[in-house]
């Protein structure tokens, strides 16, 4: 694997203003939200609301992606997001969400996520996460996905690319009737096959007019997920695994999640509806 040295802290540039006219989350200059006590399944006003939320999200994910390369920093990426989804009348909801001060995530290497955007230089043979959260019409639409920044090493590459697999497979396997922990069995017995851990304290959730709703979606087959899937839920699948322990510490910032071991880990996401007959995804370009 790379031989890159570990990251440190770097320097926050000044809270991005968001213009006055854009909607802001009702947690926003609040320590948190206000818990969220409606349903998990959703109208179909408010799924066609998360269509436009989730396509926002998707295009300033995007857009900030075209920028990794070596030199790049990670608030430069931060930057181009938050202008994207500022110009689509949307309010990027990490900024503010209990105390978050940027527009995205973008979690480097051994970070699991929540890193937060600042001074670090990207370097050749990274990997970086990037996870966009938009707010718009009063719903979010969230996603993630981890880029190669230059020429990345096999094992780094190849953990890459079985995540998004993990997380497609998992899409497949959302059905109507079937348990929520349907989701994390797919997702654990793929990854098993690659010795890869599972992350298991930070999970897939429940999404609509509320950030996060109380849903919670394992990445690992719990016993205690036998909520049964019903048509028209709206929720994130969001896979991290790492190429060692599951395990983690904290930065002193109280957001940025690494492996314990520092070893490598990468993440993608997709915010879904429950169709009749599986589940939509919500969060496309």
């Amino acid at each position: 694997m790379s031989g890159q040295s570990l990251l440190v802290p770097g320097e926050l540039s000044p809270t991005r203003s968001v213009p006055g006219n854009i909607r802001r989350p009702e947690y926003v200059g609040k320590p948190a939200p206000t818990p969220y006590t409606g349903p998990e399944v959703q109208s179909a006003e408010i799924i066609e609301a998360m269509r436009i939320a989730g396509r926002i999200a998707a295009q300033a994910m995007e857009e900030a992606a075209k920028l990794i390369a070596p030199g790049v920093t990670t608030d430069a990426l931060d930057r181009v997001a938050h202008a994207y989804m500022c110009d689509h009348g949307a309010y990027p909801s990490t900024l503010g969400y209990r105390g978050f001060p940027k527009s995205l995530c973008s979690s480097v290497n051994e970070v699991i996520c929540h890193g937060i955007p600042d001074s670090t230089v990207l370097r050749d043979g990274d990997i970086v996460n990037l996870d966009v959260t938009a707010y718009i019409g009063g719903v979010h639409g969230d996603n993630n996905a981890t880029y190669l920044c230059g020429d990345v090493d096999e094992e780094s590459r190849l953990l890459v690319e079985r995540t998004r697999e993990a997380l497609n497979r998992a899409i497949k396997a959302v059905k109507p009737g079937r348990q929520i922990n349907v989701i994390g069995r797919v997702i654990e017995s793929y990854a098993k096959r690659f010795g890869y851990g599972v992350v298991r304290d930070f999970t897939g959730h429940g999404i609509n007019s509320s950030f996060h709703s109380g849903l919670i979606i394992p990445h690992y087959d719990s016993p205690h997920a036998t909520t049964v899937i019903q048509p028209g839920m709206t929720f994130t699948i969001e896979p991290m695994l790492t190429l060692g322990t599951h395990e983690y510490d904290m930065w002193d910032d109280g957001w940025t999640v690494v492996t314990k071991d520092r070893k490598r880990t990468a993440q993608f996401e997709h915010t879904l509806v429950v169709t009749d007959t599986g589940a939509e995804i919500l969060t496309l370009p």
